[in-house]
């Protein structure tokens, strides 16, 4: 039983199915509506080809999710939140681009709305299943992939004790070498036998880079055995943004340290801050007048405060607030945040700054290409010039465009940071943010700070 489940995961991997699965869900409710609606299942020419739209949309926008990542061991409510997301989106798109064509007589608005509730029901209801018999088998100890292990005692420990916390990914330990040195021909030839008798599907290197030429060696030996060998360096020590193996010039790099924004990814994000900015700079047009009035009759100065901030690539670029000081002059090089009850927050500009309506002309800088909707908060140059020598990797942060809001703002990091400690943290949030990054991840803050993110009893 075993063998047999082991061979059909391998062979069709969930992730390569699933989108022939969820284009199959929306041709099957394409049909179902079809039938519940005009009582029959013989489409018109135009509506199969809404349906391979409608597949194709489905099948792009999941793939930009990252919804056919990993997918089988997330929890079935994140799951089911990012399908229900891709179909909202999709929805939205077909009904722009049928009512842009002018196309709406053509089409029956119920026929299309209950092919893609059916079609959702059916591609969630899929991954469900699949995703519950993976665990179950792989709890059970089906569908696994034995794994030895190689390399110094508390590396091997620590990798071992991963597998252990996450038996739903299906590895199970088929043996141990701990290595104290490094090995001799013999040991070599030793290790080998004992990684064949085991029946190892994998083998794991778990070695620090300084073990390199035992790590050539332990490939060398295993130069005739047709066992997976992973390489699981040691960089427990050192803060990693986007790492993976790449290619250049002709050679294969461990990157440790690249930006996530190249490429499709940086179209996508770019795409997502041209239309979600301009939509919100539409709906708050409004308020930014009545703002720059109230700012105008309360104190004299410029209706807007701007600064030079550090942008993506360490390049200077000057943001925009609404002003909520009075004008004043700060000593060259210094930046003197503010404070509990400081006297130079104007009483609109106390206001402005508790709900972030200060941070709103800086949608503006997200259109001019300078600023993304999401990212590290960019700080002001004098504290860039100060934290870079106290918190460690703290200048990775400007990798990325700066955000109007960002991972560590909705998780409490927002406002003042009076201590080191804080500013640790925020810098802790950047970072995993820059390395987490996904168009997901982008929307799940935004909506994060509609709901939390705009009041905060740390913003003064």
């Amino acid at each position: 039983m075993s063998r047999t489940i082991n061979g059909l995961t391998e062979r069709y991997p969930a992730q390569l199915l699933m989108p022939l699965v969820d284009m199959l869900a929306v041709v099957a409710g394409g049909l179902l509506a079809h039938w519940w609606r005009f009582g029959n299942m013989q489409l018109p020419e135009r509506s199969v080809l809404a349906m391979a739209l409608l597949a194709l949309l489905v099948v792009v926008f999941n793939s930009a999710f990252g919804g056919y990542r990993r997918w089988r061991i997330k929890r079935i409510p994140t799951l089911l939140f990012r399908l229900l997301l891709v179909w909202l989106i999709v929805v939205v798109l077909a009904t722009s681009i049928i009512y842009f064509a002018h196309a709406a007589h053509r089409y029956s608005r119920l026929w299309v709305g209950m092919a893609l509730l059916l079609s959702f029901v059916m591609a969630g209801g899929v991954r469900i299943v699949v995703q519950q018999v993976l665990r179950h088998s792989r709890l059970k100890g089906l569908a696994t992939r034995k794994v030895f292990l190689v390399g110094p005692g508390k590396k091997v420990l620590s990798v071992g004790r991963g597998m252990r916390n996450t038996p739903e990914e299906g590895h199970v330990l088929a043996g141990v070498e701990r290595l104290k040195h490094a090995p001799s021909e013999q040991e070599l030839a030793k290790l080998a036998r004992r990684i064949s008798d085991s029946g190892a599907h994998e083998v794991w290197l778990c070695m620090p880079l300084e073990m390199g030429e035992s790590i050539r060696a332990i490939y060398h030996a295993l130069r005739h055995h047709t066992v997976e060998v992973r390489f699981i360096p040691n960089f427990s020590d050192m803060q990693l943004l986007n790492h993976k193996v790449s290619e250049v010039a002709g050679f294969f790099a461990i990157d440790l340290s690249v930006s996530p924004m190249s490429g499709m990814a940086w179209v996508v994000k770019r795409l997502e801050d041209i239309v979600v900015g301009a939509l919100i700079c539409l709906l708050i047009a409004p308020v930014c007048l009545v703002i720059a009035v109230a700012i105008k009759l309360t104190s004299p100065g410029p209706v807007l405060f701007k600064q030079h901030r550090t942008g993506a690539n360490g390049r200077h670029f000057k943001v925009y607030k609404f002003r909520s000081m009075k004008v004043h002059q700060e000593q060259q090089g210094q930046v003197i945040q503010a404070t509990r009850g400081d006297a130079r927050i104007t009483p609109i500009g106390a206001f402005l700054r508790r709900t972030s309506l200060d941070e709103l002309p800086q949608f503006f800088n997200v259109l001019q290409g300078r600023m993304s909707i999401v990212g590290p908060r960019p700080h002001a140059l004098a504290h860039n010039e100060h934290y870079k020598e106290l918190v460690e990797s703290y200048m990775k942060r400007h990798k990325v465009k700066p955000g109007i809001t960002g991972w560590a703002q909705v998780n409490g990091y927002r406002g003042e940071t009076d201590t080191l400690d804080k500013m640790d943290n925020r810098v802790k949030f950047d970072l995993w943010y820059i390395d987490n990054w996904s168009l997901w991840l982008d929307l799940r803050i935004i909506v994060a700070t509609v709901f939390k993110g705009f009041i905060n009893k740390n913003a003064y």
